[in-house]
């Protein structure tokens, strides 16, 4: 898994339990020990909406217009699989593989 996979996983999960944005995001993942710039969340949650596993729509929250994220359909998909590969990879790491 490539560091990338690590932060897309991170941010499905996050949008499967609601609309998420880029700073809520952004400090998200800092408190899990990854610093992630504007310049990489952004461009991320962009691709992450091209390729089908978010969508978006615009909001104001207290004057001012953000964008939010939702999960779709395909981007659950893509996280259930995502789950049952870290969950091999850990049974297999942590030797509780069967």
């Amino acid at each position: 898994m490539k560091y990338r996979d690590f932060l897309i996983f991170h941010i499905l999960h996050h949008a499967e339990k609601g609309g998420i944005t880029g700073a809520f995001m952004m400090k998200e993942l800092e408190r899990h020990g990854y610093r992630v710039s504007p310049g990489t969340i952004y461009p991320l949650l962009h691709s992450m909406e091209k390729e089908g596993l978010l969508k978006s729509r615009w909001e104001v929250r207290e004057g001012r217009r953000i964008r939010v994220y939702e999960i779709t359909e395909k981007g659950v998909k893509a996280l259930q699989e995502g789950r049952e590969r870290v969950r091999e990879l850990c049974k297999e790491l942590l030797g509780e593989y069967e």
